[in-house]
């Protein structure tokens, strides 16, 4: 399985906290691959900057330490992200949409709005 870990479960699985068990062994598992999509390093740091987050300074170095595959965006993505429609409003999420849709991804998250999406998730 390809997973795609959207914003918030990417924080809690680097600080330990609680995810559900399937997430968590779908995470653990190295039989699939965890991506983390350049958008949540974008929307960390952009938080981060604000105050509104705590979050690891080395970050990149975490999610290697972590076996994370990064994911970068793509033009093709962008368009994507831009043509869904509506259901969320959060530009972060519309590009972990998008890149899940187009790369074949399940997203990993506990935002119910993904559920709008014609996109897999696992609840975490």
């Amino acid at each position: 399985m390809r997973l795609l870990l959207d914003t918030h479960v990417l924080l809690w699985w680097l600080a330990d906290s609680p995810l559900s068990d399937p997430a968590a062994e779908a995470i653990a598992d190295t039989r699939n691959e965890v991506l983390v999509s350049a958008a949540s390093a974008w929307e960390v740091s952009i938080k981060k900057a604000l105050g509104k987050l705590t979050a690891p300074d080395d970050l990149v170095d975490e999610l290697t330490s972590s076996g994370f595959t990064p994911l970068n965006i793509t033009l093709l993505h962008g368009m994507a992200a831009g043509s869904l429609p509506r259901h969320h409003d959060d530009p972060f999420d519309r590009m972990l949409v998008a890149q899940a849709t187009l790369e074949g991804l399940t997203v990993v998250t506990r935002d119910a709005r993904f559920g709008e999406y014609d996109v897999p998730c696992l609840s975490a």
